[in-house]
C-alpha cells in the first residue's frame, strides 16, 4: 500500500469534483470547488473520520468494497478505478467488482435525476446505484450482498419480490426477465457471471427453467407498465432505459404522464421518501 500516493490520489479526485457533478447543491459558503471530505464520505458510505485518515496518510488499508465504494464515489472512470487499487495495495479488481463499477457517464446523468424515480442496473439485474426516489419506491437495495443484488434472482427465488407489480402482469415480468438473462447470456457466454445465474435459477426455480426453454430474447428501450406502493397504490409509469455503450449496463428512469394521478403520486412518494404512513392509501 501506497499511502503517499492514495492520499494524493484521493484529494486529487475529490478536489476536482463540483458538487453539481454529483448531484449536491453547492451551498453559499464554499471556499473551494471541490467537495468537501464529508461529502465523499457520504456518497461512498462511510465515516468522515475514516475518509480523512486515508487523505492524511494514517488510515488502514481499505478493503475492495471501501475502495470500489471510493470509486463509486468519486465518479472514477475504469482506468482510475484500477490504479486507485493498485496504489492501496490490491490487485486489479475482482470480476465482480469490476462488473459492477458504474459507468461514470450514467452516474452524471443520475446525478442530475432527483425528481423521478431512477437507477443504474448491471445487465444481470444488479441494482448499482439509485436516486432517493427509486429507494422510496423499491425499497433500499444497498445493502443486499451475492446473488441477492440482481432482480432477475430475486424474482425467481422470493415472492415477496413480486408484490411491486399486480397479480395479471407478473408473467409478463417473468418473460421479461428470462428474455434479458438470455441476451446477456448470449453476450457474456456461458462461462461468464451470466451463464452461473442461469445455472443457479434453473436449479432453484421451475418457473424459471421453463421459460429459459422457450430462447426467447430481448433488450428493452422502454415500456410502461403498473407497479405497486405499499401506501399509494398502482402507479402507471413509462420505462426509459439508457445503456451504455458495450451494453453492460443500464440506467432506467420512470416517469408519469403530466397533469394524470400517476404523476401526483410521484410528487407525494418525492415528499414521503421512505416514510411509512398506515392511513395512506
Amino acid at each position: 500500500m501506497d499511502r503517499v500516493e492514495l492520499a494524493a490520489f484521493l484529494r486529487s479526485r475529490r478536489e476536482q469534483l463540483r458538487p453539481e457533478d454529483v448531484g449536491l447543491p453547492a451551498g453559499a459558503r464554499r471556499r473551494a470547488s471541490g467537495l468537501r471530505r464529508e461529502e465523499v464520505a457520504a456518497l461512498a458510505a462511510m465515516s468522515t473520520d475514516y475518509y480523512t485518515r486515508l487523505e492524511q496518510q494514517r488510515g488502514p488499508q481499505p478493503s475492495e468494497q471501501m475502495l470500489a465504494a471510493l470509486a463509486r464515489a468519486l465518479r472514477l472512470t475504469d482506468a482510475e478505478r484500477d490504479y486507485l487499487f493498485r496504489v492501496a495495495g490490491r490487485n486489479a479488481p475482482a470480476a465482480v467488482v469490476a462488473a459492477t463499477h458504474v459507468a461514470p457517464a450514467l452516474h452524471r446523468v443520475l446525478d442530475r435525476l432527483s425528481d423521478t424515480p431512477a437507477l443504474i442496473l448491471s445487465n444481470l439485474g444488479e441494482v448499482l446505484v439509485q436516486n432517493r426516489m427509486a429507494e422510496a419506491l423499491y425499497g433500499d437495495r444497498s445493502h443486499l450482498t451475492g446473488w441477492a443484488r440482481s432482480d432477475i434472482y430475486r424474482w425467481f427465488t422470493d415472492p415477496a419480490e413480486r408484490l411491486i407489480y399486480p397479480e395479471g402482469d407478473r408473467d409478463r415480468q417473468s418473460r421479461a426477465m428470462v428474455a434479458n438473462l438470455r441476451a446477456a447470456h448470449g453476450s457474456m457466454g456461458p462461462r461468464s457471471r451470466a451463464g452461473e445465474l442461469v445455472r443457479l435459477l434453473r436449479g432453484a426455480s421451475p418457473e424459471f427453467a421453463r421459460l429459459w426453454e422457450r430462447h426467447e430474447v430481448a433488450k428493452r428501450f422502454e415500456d410502461h407498465k403498473v407497479l405497486v406502493h405499499p401506501q399509494l397504490g398502482e402507479i402507471e409509469v413509462d420505462c426509459q432505459v439508457l445503456f451504455t455503450e458495450d451494453q453492460a449496463q443500464m440506467l432506467l428512469v420512470l416517469t408519469a404522464a403530466p397533469r394524470t394521478e400517476a404523476a401526483e403520486k410521484l410528487q407525494l412518494l418525492g415528499v414521503l421518501g421512505h416514510q411509512r404512513f398506515d392511513t395512506v392509501r
